[in-house]
């Protein structure tokens, strides 16, 4: 449990105080603004999210592990080296999104929108994607086996290098997707 409650946190967050490092296990935070507000290795697991603004805030390094994001406004967050596993990002924009290096594994990106994101060398093992909208995002050297991409929109999307082994494409809308150098044995969905 978070050491500070909702009222405390937003009395800080007002003032302009950087969160950074701070253990925010299972905080409440839902539906608030939260635009640019350092979150850097800050631990938020368990975290309830839900509807909140996070554009542009710092979230690089934090721990979101189990986090509640449905319905989050990510737009041009940092979120370089953080830890989403098995966290809930349905419906969600993550449009520009620095993902670089992330642990989303087993992450649910569930009809959101991650175009021009950046998800290189992201660790995506059995991320749940269905319905993503991709569109230029880069995902050069990123993990996605058994990952669920189907009828999501990938046009223009990179996957070089990319494990995409055992991963699901099925129905996905492919235009001008690169996956130079990707490994592809057991996926489905890319010779359609």
């Amino acid at each position: 449990m978070s050491q500070f409650t909702r009222d405390q946190l937003l009395q800080k967050i007002k003032a302009g105080e950087s969160l950074s490092g701070t253990d925010l296990t299972e905080s409440d935070l839902s539906y608030e603004s939260l635009k640019g507000v350092d979150f850097s290795g800050a631990n938020l697991s368990n975290a309830h999210l839900q509807n909140s603004n996070l554009e542009g805030a710092n979230l690089s390094g934090a721990n979101l592990t189990g986090a509640f994001l449905f319905g989050c406004n990510l737009y041009r967050a940092n979120l370089e080296r953080a830890n989403l596993q098995d966290a809930n990002l349905q419906d969600s924009n993550l449009e520009k999104c620095n993902l670089r290096k992330a642990n989303l594994e087993h992450v649910a990106f569930l009809g959101s929108t991650l175009d021009g994101a950046d998800l290189r060398e992201a660790n995506m093992v059995r991320a749940r994607m269905k319905r993503a909208s991709l569109r230029d995002a880069r995902l050069d050297g990123a993990n996605l086996q058994h990952a669920h991409l189907e009828r999501g929109d990938l046009t223009n999307a990179s996957f070089k290098e990319a494990d995409l082994g055992n991963a699901s494409f099925v129905k996905a809308k492919m235009d001008n997707t690169n996956f130079d150098g990707a490994k592809t044995e057991g996926a489905l969905g890319l010779g359609e």
